[in-house]
């Protein structure tokens, strides 16, 4: 779980300050004393409103940012990111290979075909319940579906290795407005994939234009970079 605290700090810019290890049992309290559980406190983090820090008792207080401190946060976070390489790309998927796709089912019964691309971009996160990574990004990759959601020719899938019954369990209280392919197994394992969350944008051509690993600083970043890159074509 250490992973999960560096990514919060990386991703927000924020410095958070702690000498113990922050982890899914660790007790974060506010200023009044309330607990707030980990079903709660990393979605405050994300909001990018909110830190962590040590206090005086070495527990960890969970505090509200200022308007002020808001502003030099977003400010840094932005020129991280624009200062960072481009994630390195997945094994498994080349950049300026063929995709090659299959017909595909999401949760709700919609039906894509990636075997016949018709010049639609298409986005895919490979992921699963149990993955922290996977679920910390869901937050901004929602916020990705909403920017496009009249764009027509671009296709958010979410491929989970969970069974349906589960997904539909999770979606109740974490809603990931991706379209939700169940099952997944069966994907993962004819194109290799081995490490979570794995991102993959397929082009308008049927050509793989941008995939990548795990969770960085940058990757919502790149994504909506190859996104409207695409869409400019």
């Amino acid at each position: 779980m250490l992973f999960f605290f560096l990514a919060l700090n990386n991703s927000y810019g924020q410095t958070i300050t702690t000498r113990a290890k922050l982890d899914s049992k660790s007790i974060v309290k506010d200023a009044t004393g309330s607990v707030y559980p980990y079903s709660i406190w990393p979605k405050l983090i994300q909001t990018g409103e909110y830190s962590i820090k040590n206090d005086k008792n070495g527990e960890f207080l969970l505090y509200r940012l200022s308007p002020e401190e808001i502003a030099v946060a977003a400010e840094r976070k932005k020129a991280m990111i624009l200062n960072m390489p481009k994630p390195r790309s997945s094994d498994v998927f080349k950049d300026g290979t063929k995709f090659n796709g299959s017909r595909i089912t999401d949760i709700n019964g919609n039906k894509f075909d990636l075997k016949n691309n018709t010049d639609k971009v298409y986005v895919i996160n490979f992921w699963f319940i149990n993955c922290p990574p996977c679920k910390q990004e869901i937050p901004e990759l929602n916020e990705l579906v909403k920017q496009y959601k009249d764009h027509k020719d671009v296709v958010f899938l979410a491929i989970a290795l969970d069974n349906v019954s589960d997904l539909r369990g999770f979606l109740k209280t974490m809603p990931f407005n991706y379209n939700i392919v169940g099952n997944g197994q069966y994907f993962s394992q004819k194109y290799g994939v081995k490490g979570y969350p794995t991102h993959l944008i397929v082009g308008k051509d049927g050509l793989i234009k941008f995939s990548t690993v795990g969770l960085g600083a940058n990757t919502i970043y790149w994504i909506e970079k190859t996104i409207k890159e695409q869409l400019s074509i």
